[in-house]
C-alpha cells in the first residue's frame, strides 16, 4: 500500500483536466466557461456534453476518452480504467507514473459530479421502479475515487463549490491548495454518505422494514448556530430534506439569528398548534423550554392568543408563539404587549409585520402551510454507545375506541375539553397533567417524577393565574383533566378532584384502574380511557 503521498501534501497542484458530469446544470456553463478561459481542457458526458456544446464550448467525450460508448441506457459511461486510472494515480508514484504511460491514461485534476436526483425522486412519490431507476452508481463510485486522491485531485459535488473553486484558481495561477482540495475532499464523502443514507432509509420503507440491521441519517447544513442549549457547548442546525414545513423551512422575516434553544422551542410550538385543524377556527400555543404555558382556541386569532397567554403569563413572558392561522395585526399587538422571543405562524399579514417592525429582536416566521401530525416519521436520540430511533409519536384517537368507565357520561362540553387537553397531553414532557376549561388550558404540570406532583403543580400555578388576574375562584373549578399516562394510584386523581376537575381523560392500563375508577365514581367524575399512551422524554 502506497502511503508517501499522503505524507506529503503541501504543494500546490495544477488543474489541466476536468471531467463535468451533473445533474444540476444550475451555473454549469459560466464556471466550464470559466475553467475553459484558463486553459482547462473539459471532458464530460451525455447531457451535460450536450449543455456546454450548446454553449459553443470545446468538449471531449467521456466515449472519447474510454474507447467505449455510453450503454445500457447510460448506466456504463464512467466505470472504466481510463477515468478511475486518471482519478486514482498518485502523480508522484513512478510505477503509476509507467502505469498510465503504458496504457495511455491521462490525468483528470478536477471532478466535477452532482449526482442523480435520488432524493428528489422518492420526494414526489415516484414508484419503485424509477426510484431505483435514479440511484447513480457511476457518480459515487468517482467521487469517491477523486475524494481519496484529494493531494492530488479536485472534486466538487455542489454547485455552490463552483465560485471558490474558480477563486482558488485565480489566486494561484491555474493551481490549488491542499487545504482547499481537503475540504473539497471533506464535502465529497459527506455527499456520498448522505446520498447513500437516502437510498438506505427509503428501501427499508419500501420494503417496511421496521429496524433495518444498520441505520443511517444524514443532514445538510442550514445554519451554524452561536452556541448549543449553553455557551460553551458548539452546534449548528441541519435540514433532513424531507421539507416538512416548520423551522427548517419558514422563511424568517425579523429578528436576531435563531439559537440551538430557539429552534427546538419553536418545533415543539409549531407542532402542537398543528393538531388544531384551522379551519374549525384559530388556536395558538405558547411554549417555554419545549413545554406549552398556555394552548387555546377562540373565535379570533387574538382572542386565542390571550386565552393562552392567561393561562400562565409569567412563564409567557420569552416565551415562543405558535399560530395555527395566518398571523393578523390585532394578534400582532397584543403579542406585542410582551417580550417574546419567535413567533411563526403559516402566513403573516402586511399590517401584521409592520406592527411587528418595530420590535427588532422579535423574531417572525412563516411557513406556507402547517405540518401534518398523521405524517410517519422517524424520531432518534443519541445515548452512549448508539441511539433509540422511534416513530414520531402522530398517534391518533379513534372516537370508536374511547371508553367511558365511570357511571357518569361526561357532558358535551366535557368532551369537548378533554378532547382538547388529550391533545395538549402529547406535547408535554411526561410525567404530564393539564387543566382545560373552555377551550383553553388553565393549568399544565411537566416534567415532574411523580404524576401527583405534576397534578399539584398545574392547579397550583392556575391558583396564582386566578390571583394575579384577580379572580374569585381557580380556573380549575369546573375544569377537566387529562393525564398523558394512566394513574398508578388514585391519588394522582383524587388531587385532581380537589383542585375542582368534573371530569378526566387517560389511557387506563394501571393494576388499580379499579380503585382509581372507583375514586371518581365516588366524587361523581367522569373518565374516559383512551387505551393510547404519550410519554414525552
Amino acid at each position: 500500500m502506497h502511503t508517501a503521498s499522503a505524507a506529503a501534501p503541501v504543494k500546490l497542484v495544477p488543474v489541466g483536466r476536468a471531467l463535468l458530469s451533473v445533474s444540476d446544470k444550475a451555473g454549469l456553463v459560466d464556471f466550464a466557461r470559466a475553467l475553459a478561459a484558463m486553459g482547462v481542457e473539459l471532458i464530460s458526458t451525455g447531457g451535460t456534453s450536450a449543455a456546454l456544446r450548446q454553449a459553443g464550448l470545446k468538449v471531449r467525450d467521456v466515449s472519447e476518452v474510454t474507447g467505449f460508448p455510453e450503454m445500457m441506457d447510460g448506466r456504463v459511461k464512467t466505470l472504466h480504467p481510463m477515468v478511475h486510472g486518471g482519478l486514482l494515480a498518485l502523480r508522484d508514484d513512478d510505477e503509476h507514473l509507467v502505469a498510465m504511460a503504458a496504457h495511455g491514461i491521462e490525468p483528470i485534476d478536477l471532478l466535477v459530479v452532482n449526482l442523480y436526483p435520488f432524493e428528489q425522486t422518492v420526494a414526489r412519490g415516484a414508484s419503485y421502479a424509477e426510484c431505483i431507476e435514479n440511484i447513480d452508481i457511476g457518480g459515487p463510485a468517482m467521487i469517491r475515487a477523486a475524494a481519496k486522491n484529494h493531494v492530488f485531485v479536485n472534486v466538487v459535488t455542489d454547485p455552490q463549490d463552483y465560485g471558490a473553486l474558480l477563486t482558488e484558481l485565480k489566486v494561484h495561477d491555474g493551481a490549488t491548495s491542499y487545504a482547499f482540495r481537503q475540504r473539497l475532499a471533506l464535502t465529497a464523502y459527506s455527499r456520498t454518505a448522505a446520498y447513500d443514507a437516502a437510498v438506505s432509509a427509503w428501501m427499508a420503507g419500501a420494503l417496511k422494514e421496521e429496524a433495518p440491521r444498520r441505520r443511517a441519517f444524514s443532514g445538510q447544513i442550514a445554519q451554524t448556530l452561536r452556541y448549543g442549549e449553553n455557551p460553551h457547548q458548539k452546534a449548528a442546525f441541519y435540514t433532513d430534506g424531507t421539507m416538512r414545513p416548520g423551522v427548517a423551512t419558514a422563511h424568517q422575516w425579523q429578528g436576531k439569528e435563531l439559537s440551538y434553544n430557539n429552534i427546538n422551542d419553536t418545533d415543539a410550538a409549531f407542532e402542537l398548534v398543528a393538531e388544531f385543524d384551522p379551519v374549525q377556527g384559530p388556536a395558538c400555543a405558547i411554549i417555554k423550554h419545549a413545554n406549552p404555558c398556555g394552548v387555546a382556541r377562540g373565535t379570533t386569532m387574538a382572542e386565542a392568543y390571550t386565552r393562552a397567554f392567561d393561562c400562565d403569563r409569567t412563564s409567557a413572558f420569552g416565551g415562543i408563539i405558535a399560530l395555527n392561522q395566518p398571523l393578523d395585526a390585532e394578534t400582532a399587538r397584543e403579542i406585542t404587549g410582551i417580550f417574546t422571543e419567535v413567533v411563526i405562524a403559516p402566513g403573516a399579514s402586511p399590517e401584521a409585520r409592520a406592527v411587528f417592525a418595530a420590535k427588532k429582536s422579535l423574531r417572525l416566521l412563516t411557513t406556507d402551510r402547517l405540518p401534518d401530525p398523521k405524517a410517519k416519521g422517524l424520531a432518534w436520540k443519541q445515548v452512549a454507545g448508539g441511539f433509540l430511533v422511534q416513530d414520531r409519536d402522530n398517534g391518533r384517537m379513534d372516537m370508536a375506541g374511547l371508553k367511558v368507565v365511570t357511571r357518569r357520561q361526561p357532558t358535551e362540553a366535557e368532551w369537548r375539553d378533554l378532547l382538547f387537553a388529550w391533545t395538549v397531553a402529547k406535547h408535554v414532557k411526561s410525567n404530564a397533567i393539564i387543566y382545560v376549561r373552555d377551550g383553553a388550558t388553565v393549568g399544565v404540570g411537566a416534567g415532574q417524577m411523580s404524576r401527583v406532583d405534576s397534578t399539584r403543580i398545574a392547579a397550583r400555578k392556575a391558583q396564582d393565574m386566578a390571583d394575579a388576574l384577580g379572580l374569585s375562584v381557580s380556573p380549575t373549578q369546573g375544569a377537566v383533566a387529562a393525564s398523558d399516562a394512566f394513574f398508578p394510584f388514585a391519588d394522582g386523581l383524587i388531587t385532581a378532584a380537589e383542585a375542582g376537575a368534573t371530569a378526566l381523560i387517560q389511557p387506563g392500563g394501571s393494576m388499580r384502574d379499579d380503585e382509581v375508577i372507583a375514586a371518581a365514581d365516588a366524587r361523581g367524575l367522569a373518565m374516559v380511557f383512551t387505551g393510547m399512551r404519550h410519554f414525552r422524554h
